[in-house]
């Protein structure tokens, strides 16, 4: 990736209602991401009746209820999904959404995803990841709560399907709503990319942008960021997401921050080469020095312009005879 891939991450955000999935889209689209992603599942073949809410949601949500009651407000069908894509298609914004089932990954990969996002609950799903890892498509794999161990044997699942390596990116990530920051381990993410040599990237759960933009200082090719219309929506996600203005000025950072990280090639830039002369010294006569007379510490010294013998040469310059006459603050100029 040349650029850093900004996921608006909208998942249940939208609350089960389609029109505001529609307004997610639009305004991701003028903040300015990359793609914006959803969460695709059928809540009953997701969680047993009984699985207790994640305390965030519970706190999030002021809802004492099972997951599946929480997710059956939270499901969109697979018509809605589809028509999103088309919509998203339209408008120029990549859709993005992660399965949590083999049959939602099968609808995905049949509507024409080019990349598919493993979300960090699913690192241990073997069946589902050997599922996409048949599709041989670009893989994005979250792995919040996961050991190293784990994420390799994610990894190579993914690759023994399929799916070639070069192919897959993998983000670190934290999986608390929201984040503090003494959790993220953001250091974690250089890891991932020395231990497997993959591109990396971070899914955030922090509040404000400040990890987001050290992540890509660090080199992250893809950042995601949960994204909401207004936090004081109902729902589990909105407290920890963005609202679209704050994702706008996001996307701007992360664009400013890619053009200072340049080539890595230390040298002047174009703009700073006619300051060179200006600010650096050249080896000047500190007093008058006649011709015959031997250079020294006390009669050269230097100063600006740096247009004349550079200091460098200052060992090479002590102790060599004047072969001419020189004012002081003349440039030396014996060689």
């Amino acid at each position: 990736m040349n650029s850093v891939f900004i996921i608006a991450e909208a998942g249940v955000n939208h609350n089960g209602s389609l029109d505001i999935a529609y307004k997610l889209i639009d305004e991701a689209k003028n903040a300015g991401a990359d793609a914006v992603k959803f969460q695709t599942f059928k809540a009953e073949d997701l969680t047993t009746k009984d699985n207790k809410m994640a305390e965030y949601q519970i706190t999030n949500t002021s809802k004492l209820e099972t997951q599946l009651e929480m997710l059956k407000r939270l499901e969109l069908s697979f018509d809605d999904f589809l028509k999103l894509k088309i919509y998203c298609d339209k408008i120029n914004i990549e859709f993005l959404s992660s399965p949590f089932d083999i049959e939602s990954a099968r609808f995905l990969y049949k509507i024409g995803l080019k990349k598919f996002k493993i979300a960090s609950g699913e690192i241990t799903n073997i069946i589902l990841l050997r599922e996409i890892g048949s599709y041989k498509k670009d893989v994005i794999m979250s792995t919040g709560m996961c050991y190293i161990a784990e994420v390799e044997n994610a990894l190579n699942i993914l690759i023994e399907n399929g799916t070639e390596k070069q192919n897959i990116c993998i983000l670190h990530c934290n999986t608390e709503y929201p984040t503090i920051f003494e959790d993220v381990n953001l250091l974690a993410m250089t890891t991932l990319e020395n231990t497997f040599k993959v591109d990396v990237g971070y899914s955030d759960h922090t509040e404000g942008m400040e990890v987001p933009l050290a992540a890509v200082a660090l080199g992250a090719k893809v950042i995601e960021k949960h994204f909401t219309l207004d936090r004081s929506m109902e729902g589990p996600d909105h407290k920890a997401s963005m609202e679209p203005e704050e994702f706008r000025k996001m996307v701007s950072s992360i664009r400013n921050i890619e053009k200072c990280l340049g080539d890595g090639v230390k040298k002047p830039s174009e703009s700073e080469k006619k300051n060179i002369n200006l600010v650096r010294k050249s080896i000047v006569a500190s007093k008058v020095i006649r011709k015959g007379e031997i250079f020294s510490e006390s009669n050269l010294t230097v100063k600006r312009p740096g247009n004349g013998l550079s200091p460098f040469l200052w060992d090479k310059i002590i102790g060599k005879i004047a072969q001419k006459d020189y004012y002081t603050d003349e440039q030396i100029d014996i060689f």
